[in-house]
């Protein structure tokens, strides 16, 4: 069995054993390279897509034009890594959007939760129809540890994808301070006019910051 070989069953035998448990970012890289890079040692690969891109998280949202340009990669492997990411918000919307009401703030803070505990900034937008059923909870942008940028553009996307006639807004703030900034307000009212214009409600903009949380609707902003 040649070393690339023997590296590869080591660490899928790892990872069947514990999960990703203790594996480097460049090891979880690896491992996913094997699947789409065959015979072929993938850990320069790896390596070198982390220090292009500076995180896992930053490689694996990255676009496969992108990607494909790292050598050793090509297109058939950025594409899968690439799809990790779609994969994983496919998934999130199946799990957590099937099927669920919202009908207050806590079934809002529930529902939202699982998706925003992250330690980068990120905002979501859970689209509704007119009887409060969960369309479909969608990340509509990432940012970094403190901030991240929206483009009104795509929250309007998303509700007319889905046919939506409400939507709640959420952004967590990983620094533990729910208190809105002043973007954060002017952003909020900017939606709020764009989506009237469109017959669509912005029930609410809920900041989570861990167990705490900020809810334009409750403070009475909306």
């Amino acid at each position: 069995m040649s070393d690339a070989k023997g590296h590869r069953e080591r660490l899928r035998r790892r990872f069947q054993a514990v999960g990703l448990n203790g594996f480097h970012d460049h090891e979880v890289l690896e491992l996913l390279l094997t699947y789409a890079i065959p015979r072929r040692d993938v850990k320069k690969i790896a390596k070198d897509l982390l220090e292009k891109f500076g995180s896992l998280s930053a490689v694996i949202d990255a676009q496969p034009q992108i990607l494909e340009k790292v050598n050793g990669l090509g297109p058939k492997a950025a594409l899968f890594i690439s799809l990790v990411a779609q994969l994983f918000r496919r998934y999130e919307q199946d799990k957590f959007s099937q099927k669920k009401k919202i009908r207050c703030i806590e079934d809002a803070l529930k529902h939202l939760k699982p998706f925003v505990d992250k330690p980068f900034e990120s905002l979501w937008a859970v689209v509704m129809n007119s009887a409060n059923d969960v369309l479909a909870t969608e990340m509509i942008q990432a940012g970094s540890v403190n901030k991240v940028s929206v483009i009104p553009r795509l929250v309007v996307e998303a509700v007319i994808t889905h046919r939506a006639t409400a939507i709640i807004l959420a952004h967590n703030h990983p620094s533990g301070n729910p208190e809105p900034s002043t973007m954060d307000k002017e952003i909020t009212k900017i939606l709020q006019n764009l989506l009237h214009q469109i017959d669509v409600t912005l029930l609410d903009h809920i900041i989570i910051a861990g167990t705490r949380y900020f809810s334009f609707a409750e403070k009475g902003l909306l």
